[in-house]
């Protein structure tokens, strides 16, 4: 038997719903960010509760590196043609990443250009998030378009093809995740 083609496809636009969870993802990941790096020292920054684990510093580096990796990728799905298949393709990964990202666990190795190895000061990682943050926020506010029929594949084989809405999401859901991070350097013994 042939698999059925739905009578009625589903609407590529993001609804208004979720486009409000989305800026209220990006306000709040900001915020915490920020937070977590508010008036910590250098040798807080530099810090790490074992040599392989990151430092507050790392970790930080790490956030800004990765937003301009994720928001590359929601541009590249969107120069793409659409994806017929999309719907198929990505269903159920909206909710994986709301589940999976902000929860801390099932750490993955990041991909090499995403370990922090530049050694960025705060103010330069405060400054670079905040400059691709205006860049990612004003695409969340002002486009308009169909998200959900570009596609992009992912790296790792979990999510396979995301949308660019998924992609989107990713950034702040990700940023979480690694707020969380940051908070758990400060409160190993021995954080300075």
């Amino acid at each position: 038997m042939e698999d059925a083609i739905p009578l009625h496809p589903a609407d590529p636009h993001i609804t208004a719903d979720e486009h409000t969870q989305l800026l209220k993802w990006l306000d709040e990941s900001h915020s915490e960010f920020l937070a977590a790096i508010d008036g910590v020292s250098d040798s807080q920054w530099k810090w790490k509760p074992a040599p392989e684990q990151w430092s507050v510093g790392e970790t930080a580096e790490h956030i800004v590196l990765a937003e301009a990796l994720l928001f590359g990728f929601v541009r590249k799905a969107m120069a793409a043609p659409p994806n017929l298949a999309w719907e198929e393709q990505t269903k159920g990964k909206t909710e994986l990443l709301i589940r999976v990202m902000p929860s801390g666990k099932d750490n993955a190795a990041a991909p090499d250009p995403l370990v922090p190895h530049q050694g960025l000061t705060r103010t330069q990682v405060k400054e670079r998030f905040e400059r691709q943050r205006i860049d990612i926020v004003d695409f969340a506010r002002e486009t308009e378009m169909a998200w959900k029929k570009h596609t992009v594949v992912h790296p790792f084989p979990i999510f396979d093809t995301l949308n660019a809405y998924q992609w989107l999401i990713y950034v702040p859901l990700h940023t979480m995740r690694h707020d969380k991070q940051i908070a758990e350097v400060k409160a190993t013994a021995g954080y300075p």
